[in-house]
């Protein structure tokens, strides 16, 4: 199972759905309380959040475990 969870719109909110999943883990009003859902799931298991636009464009993504590219500085 991936550790990827994304934050995608869902008919009138917003969901976070497991990558590969055909169906939501849950369903939210605000995109930001669907993003906190997804934040507390990824820290617990050290994934990541994908976090959708309303038109279906990934925004942004954050990673919460042992990243394998992380950013030089």
């Amino acid at each position: 199972m991936s550790k990827r969870i994304h934050v995608v719109p869902h008919g009138s909110g917003w969901a976070t759905r497991r990558e590969g999943a055909q169906k939501v883990s849950s369903q939210h009003r605000t995109q930001t309380a669907a993003t906190g859902a997804a934040r507390t799931t990824a820290i617990r298991e050290h994934g990541e959040v994908v976090i959708h636009r309303p038109n279906g464009r990934i925004r942004d993504a954050n990673s919460y475990g042992n990243d394998p590219f992380p950013p030089k500085g």
